[in-house]
């Protein structure tokens, strides 16, 4: 999976916001910036490189749904 096909199916679903240019720039990001990793259920969207104010925490994705996933605290 690359963050472009990742990308691809997201905006099939609901959660199509999350890769949107007004989102992306907000926080600094850019698709470059971006790797998948399989983590178990889920696919884990990581960046490369911090962007605004030192962000760089990943986001998950449902490996069925593709809608995203939070972590229970």
């Amino acid at each position: 999976m690359t963050p472009a096909e990742l990308k691809n199916q997201v905006e099939q679903g609901k959660d199509r916001f999350f890769f949107t240019r007004k989102t992306m720039r907000f926080f600094g990001d850019t698709m470059r910036n971006y790797g998948v990793k399989d983590a178990g259920e889920v696919w884990e969207l990581y960046r490369k490189h911090p962007v605004n104010h030192g962000l760089s925490s990943s986001a998950y994705f449902d490996k069925k749904t593709y809608r995203r996933v939070f972590a229970k605290s």
